[in-house]
């Protein structure tokens, strides 16, 4: 149906300026994005390298208002880079975090290759994973540390607090973490199914190939980049955005490879066993309870989150023995959970909330 709405000589006019200047800024903005040119910077927040293994890194972030303690360690996943906790400046994690008072580190994995082949689950919570809490613990002369784990790095990080039952850990925060992977997407179905066997993925070098989780991300959502494209040219005008939209999108496509013998267990006990719904995982050949787990815990998850929906990440405070414990669902999807404006109203003030509510201050 056709507008009915009229404007004045003078108000038609300025909308016909506003949209010739917009078109500009347009061609302007889509040459700079075709060429590549005056890329956003990423993970700027000023940092310290405190501590090296293998191919890990851990980051301390410098700030002079630590007002709580302890420590605040952030743990990615092992397939995506980890600066998206410190996106853009006034769009960061990091940054909305050093600016309540908390003392940040991000636990950074590197870059597998053939020498990470081999790394199974207990790699990552039996050895990594405590030498990082004695490094956080030690930079900061504290007793206890805070972690916080997101997506598979939320898995990796709650089968280490089953498997470690230690007052070094003092709280315990699981963001977007699947816990029953039989409603996960296509790949984890058809792995639980066995119409794929997780060995048949794996790359010359004995990993899974970033191209291949990239692709998988995509099949959750296969209509994702086309409205993405839509509305980016809706707000090609608007530099701000586009900004935002090269950081983000260029997120999503770095992707890096999965450690092969842990992809391969992942496949079998927590796809096709459904372990994690089910309480326990066999971890270093002895069974991880999640009961175990006995420090306040905070699970958040997203409403609109297509990686790891709302069905498959509920109920996971039911399954870890902690007396204070807690489920926030936010309006967010999976990244917005902790990146973007609604991030800011949403998420991060609660999430603060409880950290500072489990926390002392210095």
């Amino acid at each position: 149906m056709a507008s009915t709405e009229t404007y004045s000589p003078g108000e038609l006019a300025k909308r016909v300026r506003r949209d010739m200047e917009r078109n500009l800024l347009r061609v302007r903005n889509g040459i700079r994005l075709a060429t590549g040119a005056a890329k956003p910077a990423i993970g700027v927040t000023s940092k310290d390298t405190v501590w090296t293994y293998d191919k890990m890194q851990l980051w301390r972030y410098r700030s002079d208002q630590r007002r709580f303690g302890p420590p605040v360690l952030l743990v990615m996943s092992l397939v995506s880079r980890s600066y998206i906790f410190d996106l853009r400046p006034g769009n960061s994690l990091v940054e909305y975090m050093l600016n309540r008072g908390f003392d940040v580190y991000v636990l950074d994995w590197g870059v597998p290759d053939h020498l990470d082949a081999e790394n199974t689950l207990s790699t990552y919570c039996d050895d990594y994973l405590p030498r990082v809490v004695q490094a956080v613990r030690r930079t900061s002369d504290s007793e206890d540390v805070t972690m916080l784990g997101y997506c598979f790095g939320g898995v990796l990080t709650l089968l280490h607090a089953a498997a470690h039952q230690s007052p070094q850990l003092r709280n315990l925060i699981s963001l977007a973490t699947p816990v029953d992977m039989t409603v996960m997407g296509p790949l984890s179905t058809m792995t639980a199914e066995g119409r794929i066997d997780a060995e048949t993925l794996l790359g010359e070098d004995g990993n899974v190939p970033a191209a291949v989780i990239e692709n998988s991300f995509r099949m959750l959502k296969p209509t994702g980049e086309v409205e993405a494209y839509v509305s980016l040219w809706d707000n090609m005008w608007n530099d701000e955005y586009l900004d935002a939209y090269q950081a983000m999108n260029g997120w999503a496509r770095d992707q890096i490879p999965f450690p092969g013998a842990a992809f391969v267990e992942m496949g079998q006990l927590l796809n096709r066993e459904n372990r994690l719904k089910t309480g326990s995982v066999p971890v270093g050949g002895r069974e991880v309870h999640h009961a175990a787990i006995t420090c306040p815990f905070l699970s958040v998850i997203g409403d609109k989150d297509h990686i790891v929906p709302l069905e498959a990440a509920q109920g996971l405070p039911d399954l870890v023995g902690s007396k204070d414990k807690q489920e926030l669902v936010i309006k967010a999807g999976h990244v917005g959970l902790f990146v973007g404006r609604s991030a800011h109203k949403g998420t991060l003030p609660p999430l603060c909330e409880w950290i500072e509510a489990h926390s002392d201050p210095r």
